[in-house]
């Protein structure tokens, strides 16, 4: 109920004391995990090998939404398929040799770099260069950025090209007219995508 995997120590077959083993919650879990939450990103669920008392226990101290224990690569994998069809999309953060076929189910598989297998990494859509779980709600504010950004500058190349055709069509264009359809658009464009430092230094 601690959270930790307990250990059975004997001698001579008979046991003379039991070891309590856990991995240390990172600090910053809480946090990210209601990062997630703010993006709307939910259920938030832990897909985990260990028995259920230790997954409880620790999805309460993270704040997660659901968890699945005991579970094998192929169970991870059945996991992330019904996940998907409940809820669409999803997202797979994992690091080792048994998350990569679940990496590879998701419609978003993320790796952990710095501590992540070379399987995991090599499976996985997203390689996060660096082993500090607040990137992944940096990543999903940037992705959302960039795709922002790209539906305005979509948007306002097509609205000045439809401008300038219709201006044309009327006679009334001007060679400066065409210049900034074209050339001006562009500058503006990289203007707007350079919006995106922004994104990434927050």
């Amino acid at each position: 109920s601690a959270g930790s995997t307990a250990l059975l120590v004997s001698r001579e077959a008979e046991v003379v004391g039991v070891v309590g083993v856990a991995d240390a919650l990172r600090p910053e879990a809480p946090t990210v995990v209601q990062q997630l939450g703010n993006l709307g990103l939910r259920p938030r669920v832990m897909l985990t090998g260990d028995n259920a008392v230790v997954a409880q226990a620790v999805a309460q101290q993270a704040g997660l939404d659901d968890y699945r224990a005991n579970l094998l690569p192929e169970a991870k994998v059945q996991a992330v398929a019904e996940l998907a069809a409940a809820h669409g999309a999803v997202g797979m953060v994992g690091d080792g040799v048994n998350d990569a076929p679940a990496l590879a189910r998701a419609t978003l598989g993320l790796a952990m770099g710095a501590a992540g297998t070379d399987q995991a990494l090599e499976t996985a859509d997203v390689a996060l260069m660096g082993d500090d779980l607040r990137l992944i709600p940096r990543l999903i504010a940037l992705s959302r950025g960039a795709m922002h950004i790209v539906r305005q500058n979509v948007a306002a190349a097509l609205l000045v090209k439809f401008t300038f055709l219709v201006l044309a069509l009327l006679g009334r264009s001007t060679l400066w007219m065409a210049v900034f359809a074209d050339t001006g658009v562009a500058v503006l464009v990289v203007l707007n995508a350079m919006r995106l430092l922004r994104w990434g230094r927050s």
